[in-house]
Protein backbone atom coordinates (compact mmCIF):
# COMPACT_ATOMS: atom_id res chain seq x y z
CA UNK A 1 0.00 0.00 0.00
CA UNK A 2 0.63 3.65 -0.68
CA UNK A 3 1.06 6.71 1.57
CA UNK A 4 1.74 9.92 1.67
CA UNK A 5 3.32 11.27 4.61
CA UNK A 6 3.97 15.24 5.41
CA UNK A 7 6.06 16.12 8.33
CA UNK A 8 6.94 20.05 8.29
CA UNK A 9 7.76 20.89 4.63
CA UNK A 10 8.93 17.70 3.60
CA UNK A 11 6.70 15.02 1.83
CA UNK A 12 7.70 11.58 1.61
CA UNK A 13 6.13 9.00 -0.63
CA UNK A 14 6.44 5.60 1.38
CA UNK A 15 5.29 1.84 -0.20
CA UNK A 16 4.35 -0.91 2.65
CA UNK A 17 5.07 -4.69 1.57
CA UNK A 18 5.05 -6.84 4.69
CA UNK A 19 8.43 -5.81 6.50
CA UNK A 20 9.64 -3.79 3.79
CA UNK A 21 9.56 -0.29 3.63
CA UNK A 22 10.29 2.05 0.56
CA UNK A 23 10.83 5.51 0.98
CA UNK A 24 10.83 7.94 -1.86
CA UNK A 25 12.79 4.64 -3.55
CA UNK A 26 14.82 3.23 -0.90
CA UNK A 27 13.95 -0.15 0.45
CA UNK A 28 14.69 -0.90 4.10
CA UNK A 29 13.23 -3.36 6.53
CA UNK A 30 11.02 -2.37 9.32
CA UNK A 31 9.65 -3.88 12.62
CA UNK A 32 7.03 -2.46 14.81
CA UNK A 33 5.90 -4.11 18.16
CA UNK A 34 3.96 -2.82 21.22
CA UNK A 35 5.36 -2.69 24.54
CA UNK A 36 2.76 -4.13 27.09
CA UNK A 37 0.70 -2.37 28.81
CA UNK A 38 1.90 1.15 27.21
CA UNK A 39 1.55 3.47 24.33
CA UNK A 40 5.21 3.22 23.68
CA UNK A 41 5.92 1.20 20.40
CA UNK A 42 9.73 -0.27 19.90
CA UNK A 43 10.06 0.70 15.95
CA UNK A 44 13.26 -1.35 14.37
CA UNK A 45 14.52 0.14 11.05
CA UNK A 46 17.04 -1.79 9.94
CA UNK A 47 19.68 -1.97 12.93
CA UNK A 48 18.09 1.31 14.61
CA UNK A 49 15.58 1.02 17.31
CA UNK A 50 13.10 4.26 18.35
CA UNK A 51 10.64 4.30 20.97
CA UNK A 52 7.53 6.07 19.26
CA UNK A 53 3.90 7.10 21.01
CA UNK A 54 1.46 7.96 17.97
CA UNK A 55 -1.22 9.64 18.78
CA UNK A 56 -4.35 11.35 16.35
CA UNK A 57 -4.15 15.03 16.26
CA UNK A 58 -7.36 16.44 15.11
CA UNK A 59 -8.28 15.61 11.48
CA UNK A 60 -8.35 12.56 9.27
CA UNK A 61 -4.89 11.39 8.95
CA UNK A 62 -3.18 13.96 11.15
CA UNK A 63 -0.85 12.65 14.01
CA UNK A 64 1.06 13.46 16.99
CA UNK A 65 4.44 11.61 17.00
CA UNK A 66 6.95 10.92 20.07
CA UNK A 67 9.85 9.79 18.05
CA UNK A 68 12.97 9.41 21.07
CA UNK A 69 11.28 12.22 22.89
CA UNK A 70 10.86 14.71 20.27
CA UNK A 71 7.43 15.26 19.13
CA UNK A 72 6.43 15.61 15.16
CA UNK A 73 2.95 17.15 13.78
CA UNK A 74 3.07 14.33 11.23
CA UNK A 75 -0.10 13.76 8.29
CA UNK A 76 -0.42 10.34 6.58
CA UNK A 77 -2.92 10.04 3.67
CA UNK A 78 -3.04 6.50 1.80
CA UNK A 79 -3.63 7.37 -1.69
CA UNK A 80 -7.14 7.18 -2.29
CA UNK A 81 -7.83 9.88 0.60
CA UNK A 82 -5.08 11.71 -0.92
CA UNK A 83 -7.05 12.32 -4.53
CA UNK A 84 -10.54 12.59 -2.76
CA UNK A 85 -8.76 15.12 -0.41
CA UNK A 86 -7.02 17.02 -3.70
CA UNK A 87 -10.35 16.81 -5.72
CA UNK A 88 -12.54 18.27 -2.76
CA UNK A 89 -9.57 21.21 -2.77
CA UNK A 90 -8.86 20.24 1.14
CA UNK A 91 -5.51 20.55 0.75
CA UNK A 92 -5.06 24.21 1.53
CA UNK A 93 -4.40 24.58 5.15
CA UNK A 94 -5.16 27.50 7.61
CA UNK A 95 -2.97 30.04 7.32
CA UNK A 96 -0.11 30.60 9.64
CA UNK A 97 1.71 29.10 13.01
CA UNK A 98 -1.12 26.23 14.87
CA UNK A 99 -1.01 27.20 18.49
CA UNK A 100 0.54 25.53 20.63
CA UNK A 101 -2.10 22.71 22.37
CA UNK A 102 -1.68 20.31 24.67
CA UNK A 103 -1.37 16.37 23.08
CA UNK A 104 -2.25 15.06 26.40
CA UNK A 105 -3.62 15.50 30.13
CA UNK A 106 -0.47 16.84 32.42
CA UNK A 107 0.97 19.26 34.43
CA UNK A 108 2.80 22.31 32.91
CA UNK A 109 6.14 22.14 34.77
CA UNK A 110 8.08 24.69 32.50
CA UNK A 111 7.31 27.91 29.96
CA UNK A 112 10.31 28.48 28.38
CA UNK A 113 8.98 32.05 26.28
CA UNK A 114 6.95 34.84 26.76
CA UNK A 115 4.39 37.26 24.76
CA UNK A 116 6.50 38.73 21.87
CA UNK A 117 9.26 35.69 21.79
CA UNK A 118 10.22 34.67 18.28
CA UNK A 119 10.40 31.28 17.62
CA UNK A 120 11.99 29.42 15.47
CA UNK A 121 11.19 25.08 14.09
CA UNK A 122 12.09 23.01 16.94
CA UNK A 123 12.23 25.30 19.61
CA UNK A 124 11.20 24.16 23.43
CA UNK A 125 8.24 26.26 24.46
CA UNK A 126 6.36 24.69 27.51
CA UNK A 127 7.67 21.70 29.76
CA UNK A 128 4.61 18.94 30.59
CA UNK A 129 4.80 16.62 32.30
CA UNK A 130 2.08 13.33 32.05
CA UNK A 131 2.45 9.86 32.35
CA UNK A 132 5.49 10.35 35.05
CA UNK A 133 7.68 11.83 31.85
CA UNK A 134 8.65 15.40 31.21
CA UNK A 135 7.87 16.37 27.64
CA UNK A 136 9.15 19.03 25.38
CA UNK A 137 6.47 20.43 23.18
CA UNK A 138 8.75 22.85 20.36
CA UNK A 139 7.60 25.07 18.01
CA UNK A 140 6.94 23.26 13.98
CA UNK A 141 7.37 27.06 12.31
CA UNK A 142 9.16 30.16 12.68
CA UNK A 143 6.16 32.54 14.45
CA UNK A 144 5.96 35.03 17.42
CA UNK A 145 4.49 34.37 20.38
CA UNK A 146 0.73 36.05 20.81
CA UNK A 147 -0.24 35.05 24.05
CA UNK A 148 0.99 32.16 26.85
CA UNK A 149 -1.71 30.95 28.57
CA UNK A 150 -0.15 27.79 30.52
CA UNK A 151 0.79 28.65 33.83
CA UNK A 152 3.47 26.81 35.64
CA UNK A 153 1.83 24.35 37.88
CA UNK A 154 -1.40 24.28 36.71
CA UNK A 155 -3.27 20.87 35.46
CA UNK A 156 -4.30 20.84 31.52
CA UNK A 157 -6.32 18.25 29.82
CA UNK A 158 -6.05 17.18 26.26
CA UNK A 159 -6.50 19.38 23.44
CA UNK A 160 -6.28 22.61 25.69
CA UNK A 161 -4.47 25.66 24.26
CA UNK A 162 -1.23 26.64 25.57
CA UNK A 163 0.26 29.17 23.49
CA UNK A 164 -0.99 31.38 20.83
CA UNK A 165 1.30 32.19 18.04
CA UNK A 166 1.30 34.92 14.92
Amino acid sequence: MKYFVRVGDSELELSLEGDEVRVDGASMNVRLADVEGTPVRLLTVGDEVHRIVVRPAGTRGRYAIWVDGFRHEVEALDERARAIRELAGATAGPSGPAPLVAPMPGMIVRVNVQVGDRVQPGQGLVVMEAMKMENELRAQATATVKSVLAQPGSAVEKGALLIELE
